[in-house]
């Protein structure tokens, strides 16, 4: 009884629109938030929301659970009856922290919760890429059999810029491999470095240093375009690529040539500029894998990220009170 009444005093106070697509059609998500309120829209229609047709689904909402929604000082100007915005997924690029702020919307949101799934995904590229698997799958779909030369993955020197969530993870992960690993961070993790016998360097150190690059930060006016022509001619010509994180962080004309003239191994990219991406011949390189922005589609992570929006729905704060 008392757990009812608890759920129709929320259900009276929050009206909860769920914008994200996987959330909205994973069954134990939505049981879950049903178990904990009653008025609930969810986008059934697979909806790809954005502009009028994101207002028009979240009017009158006071609790909203996004994902890749753009969430601007436009929008927030329309629904002045929203309070929450409870993130699913950890990037934070599409919401205008300034807005928020102006129209004194809080925000919920944990970092790192698909750590694991994008961790895992990078090790995957980096083998792929360094065994020449993209290359021999067109080849042998195009009748011709030949047995590429590849390398380990053990042994070689692995770059990774960023070590928050995700690089602390990657870190683990390549324990096993017996790797070298060099970290560039604006912070520093003296602990963490010392336990996993991680190294320090600059950015363009580890960039003419390392056998595999992978790239963890977020996107905003400091990381945009990171890695320029500049810092991808620092890398070596077998050098391997690999950005999970967001797009943007990457100049893509540059790798493209670099990648065609043999400057470069080889390159992964789950994430683009613009998504989906429209260079072809990017795309059909034979050292280039393209996946359309999997790094957190593993179900565990689903329902991590999902876990984590729904307590978000609660557990939330002013943007001047939060702590990235």
């Amino acid at each position: 009884m008392v757990v009812l009444v608890n759920k129709i005093i929320m259900s009276a106070i929050e009206k909860i629109a769920v914008c994200s697509r996987s959330f909205s059609r994973n069954k134990i998500l939505r049981k879950e938030l049903e178990d904990k309120y009653e008025n609930i829209r969810f986008n059934d229609e697979g909806l790809s929301l954005n502009g009028e047709s994101l207002v028009k689904f979240l009017k009158n909402t006071t609790h909203a659970i996004t994902a890749l929604e753009k969430i601007d000082d436009d929008l927030l100007c329309q629904l002045p009856k929203l309070e929450v915005i409870s993130k699913y997924g950890v990037g934070l690029d599409m919401i205008d922290m300034q807005a928020m702020q102006k129209h004194n919307v809080k925000l919920g949101w944990t970092g790192g919760v698909n750590r694991r799934s994008v961790s895992e995904l990078v090790i995957s590229f980096a083998i792929a890429l360094l065994r020449h698997v993209p290359a021999s799958h067109r080849e042998v779909l195009l009748g011709t059999w030949r047995q590429h030369i590849g390398g380990h993955l053990s042994g070689r020197t692995v770059g990774i810029i960023g070590c928050g969530h995700v690089g602390k993870d990657l870190v683990r992960l390549l324990q096993p491999f017996d790797c070298q690993i060099l970290v560039y961070d604006i912070k520093h993790y003296g602990e963490f470095y010392k336990q996993y016998n991680v190294k320090t360097t600059g950015k363009e150190e580890l960039l003419a240093r390392s056998d595999v690059v992978t790239l963890h930060t977020p996107l905003d006016s400091s990381t945009v375009n990171m890695l320029n022509s500049e810092c991808l001619s620092l890398m070596k010509s077998d050098a391997i690529l690999i950005n999970v994180a967001r797009g943007g962080l990457v100049d893509e004309a540059t790798l493209k040539y670099m990648l065609m003239n043999k400057q470069l191994g080889g390159a992964a990219l789950d994430v683009f500029v613009t998504e989906p991406p429209q260079d072809s011949e990017l795309l059909n390189l034979p050292n280039f894998i393209v996946t359309p922005h999997i790094g957190g589609s593993a179900n565990e992570a689903i329902i991590e990220m999902g876990r984590a929006a729904i307590i978000g729905l609660k557990r939330n704060n002013f943007i001047n009170e939060l702590h990235f």
